[in-house]
Order: structure tokens, then C-alpha cells, then sequence
């Protein structure tokens, strides 16, 4: 989160902050947002929200995360493909939840408002995509990938897709999709460097 200096937050009036712009987010969308709406909601200033976020976009994202947070687990099946399988496919089902419907939104509304844009890229889909960063390393160093395989390159080709069937074509990518992307997608990372 990003907190300012000064006193620590009050972990009541921060819990009844997120709440409050989390449910008007449900109820609204990002755009009908305002911080002073939010401190109504909370019960708290406007000063207080400022205190400990920059903007609108941060505690609306902040509230979210705090939300959603337990949705997209890390999984550990003992194989990189299927915990690439497993994390992409949770990846899909939350994309098709209300929650992902809002991501969809937040996305949408990133494309006139720089500073939403940033929120929802270091809030949300940096650390989506640390996680999968995580798991093609953690394949590579128990040999099951190839040491010269270009992560990066690999979240691109595995991910990519996902959300240009999600966000352009307006498609939900079905289990055999996402299972028959992952399947390519590793089919080529294995022959890498051959």
C-alpha cells in the first residue's frame, strides 16, 4: 500500500476506508467514485484517506486488492506446467467474476486517467505477474525448464492471449483454451535453445 510518513494508520479506520471504497466500487464503478464519498462512507475526513493514499485511484485499488486478495492463491502441484495451468486458469475464472468485471472497468477507465492506469498495473497485474515469474523460476531451477528460456518472453506468450481474448474480443477463454495455450506454450519453451 502506499502509506505516507507520519503516525501508522489505525488498522479499524484503514479496514473501514477499504471497505467502503470497495463496496462503492461494486455498487458504482470507479468512475461515480469520489474520496469524499469514501469518507462519508468510512466515517472518516477526506484528510484521513489523503493522509495515507495520494489519490483516488490508490485507495479505490488498495480496497480491491484487499477484497480479492485470497481469490488468485499461488499454487505449489509439484510440476511448473500445471502450476502455470492451475494459476492461468484461476487467472480466467476471476477475470469472469465481479471482480474481474471491475478490473475489466479499472482497465477501461486507465485508458483516460494515467495515475488509475498506474494503480491497477503496480497493484494488480505486477504482482500477477511476479507470481508467474515465480513459478516458471521455480520450474527452471527444478530442471523442468531450461535455464535459457526468457521468462519474461514466456508470461507474454502464456498470458497474452488471455487477455486479448477477455479485453479485445470480449470472449471468457474456456478450460480446454487456457489448457491447450499452456500446452503450446510449454511445448515451446522445452524445444528452446534445441
Amino acid at each position: 500500500m502506499t502509506a505516507k510518513r507520519g503516525r501508522p494508520r489505525n488498522v479499524e479506520t484503514q479496514k473501514a476506508i477499504l471497505t467502503a471504497s470497495y463496496e462503492l466500487l461494486l455498487e458504482s464503478g470507479f468512475g461515480a467514485i469520489t474520496v469524499e464519498k469514501i469518507a462519508e462512507r468510512a466515517g472518516v475526513s477526506k484528510a484521513t484517506i489523503y493522509k495515507w493514499w495520494p489519490n483516488k485511484a490508490a485507495v479505490v485499488m488498495d480496497g480491491f486488492m484487499s477484497a480479492a486478495a485470497d481469490r488468485l492463491p499461488l499454487p505449489d502441484t509439484g510440476t511448473v506446467h500445471q502450476d502455470i495451468l492451475v494459476h492461468a486458469g484461476n487467472l480466467v475464472r476471476f477475470m469472469e467474476s465481479s471482480e474481474g468485471n471491475i478490473i475489466k472497468e479499472l482497465i477501461g477507465e486507465g485508458q483516460f486517467d494515467p495515475g488509475l492506469a498506474e494503480a491497477y498495473r503496480t497493484r494488480y497485474f505486477g504482482p500477477r505477474r511476479l507470481e508467474a515469474r515465480q513459478l516458471l523460476e521455480r520450474g527452471t531451477k527444478r530442471g523442468e525448464l531450461k535455464e535459457t528460456v526468457d521468462i519474461e518472453l514466456a508470461i507474454d506468450l502464456i498470458y497474452g492471449p488471455i487477455f486479448y481474448r477477455l479485453l479485445v474480443l470480449g470472449e471468457n477463454p474456456s478450460n480446454a483454451y487456457v489448457e491447450q495455450l499452456v500446452d503450446y506454450c510449454f511445448t515451446g519453451m522445452r524445444n528452446f535453445g534445441d
